[in-house]
């Protein structure tokens, strides 16, 4: 009897681990819920190489990257020539602190650089950096400056002031842009590491996606800091596809912004490496070739 009451003293603690006991959800999916393939950089790479616009009165084919501070616009713009170039470069100055300002404070074009000496060229597409997106009405980047920018009326080394946008008259109005200044392509930078948007950036991201809408300039959307939000696609970045909470953030990005979901990219921007990586190149060209393409429907139109 005695022996019995402590076998079963013994054995309730373990039933009730047993039941309050749950199973722990694996944080990345059985099977990729889109297809990369991760073998054929070369093949990507060589069809971005290729490119040249069809319309001819275009030269470059003009992206312009928009988004709140510390996405990392200006690194993915490094990250694109790093790719395209085979080794490592920065074209656009980058900040490596986290930062509630921007670091980019005037209306750059960044192009990228195809051969060297005296055979040097540039490939037919080009970046445009600018001032990124902050909370409150005087802070960052203005609205009606993207606005501008995306038909062309903004010059080259204009300084952004949040305070006061740029107006017909000012040195840095272009007031009468070619069909080669003006934007072909908005994408969004948006990381995937970051807090949930403040309603006043929504706003005017909002502002911004209906003029391009109204010009007919398709939209795509790189989240970026990946590895940084995702523990399991820092470990192996080909997890990305497969990670629940990178496409819970890439939804919830979509649902807030109103980008459709095979219009956003994660990719992962070149910050620690010395030399350039296999996987992250295949996600960079990924989506630069999806951008080339939305790029290339536009110009046909124009």
């Amino acid at each position: 009897m005695f022996h019995k009451f402590v076998k079963e003293l013994f054995d309730e603690p373990q039933r009730n681990m047993e039941h309050s006991a749950q199973p722990i959800e694996s944080p990345t999916l059985d099977e990729p819920w889109r297809e990369l393939c991760w073998g054929e950089k070369q093949r990507n790479l060589q069809y971005v190489q290729e490119y040249k616009p069809e319309n001819n009165d275009i030269q470059y084919l003009r992206v312009l990257l928009y988004g709140p501070v510390g996405a990392g616009k200006s690194s993915f713009i490094n990250s694109v020539s790093n790719v395209v170039r085979g080794r490592m470069t920065i074209p656009a100055l980058a900040s490596a602190t986290t930062s509630d300002k921007s670091f980019t404070k005037k209306y750059e074009t960044h192009k990228l650089i195809k051969g060297r000496g005296s055979s040097k060229t540039f490939y037919p597409v080009v970046f445009n950096d600018i001032m990124g997106l902050e909370d409150g009405d005087s802070r960052g980047v203005h609205a009606d400056d993207i606005k501008l920018a995306l038909r062309g009326h903004v010059k080259e080394g204009y300084k952004f002031n949040p305070v006061s946008p740029l107006t017909q008259g000012d040195p840095g109005y272009n007031l009468t842009p070619s069909v080669d200044d003006r934007v072909h392509v908005l994408v969004c930078a948006m990381s995937a590491n970051a807090p949930q948007l403040k309603s006043s950036v929504l706003e005017k991201m909002s502002r911004v996606r209906e003029t391009a809408s109204d010009l007919g300039i398709p939209q795509m959307a790189m989240m970026t800091h990946i590895d940084e939000a995702c523990g399991e696609t820092q470990k192996n970045l080909r997890n990305v596809y497969k990670s629940k909470h990178l496409r819970k953030k890439m939804k919830d990005f979509s649902a807030a912004v109103g980008i459709p979901m095979n219009c956003i990219f994660p990719v992962k921007n070149y910050s620690e490496e010395i030399d350039l990586n296999d996987d992250v190149d295949t996600l960079i060209l990924s989506a630069l070739r999806k951008i080339i393409d939305f790029g290339d429907d536009f110009i046909e139109k124009i």
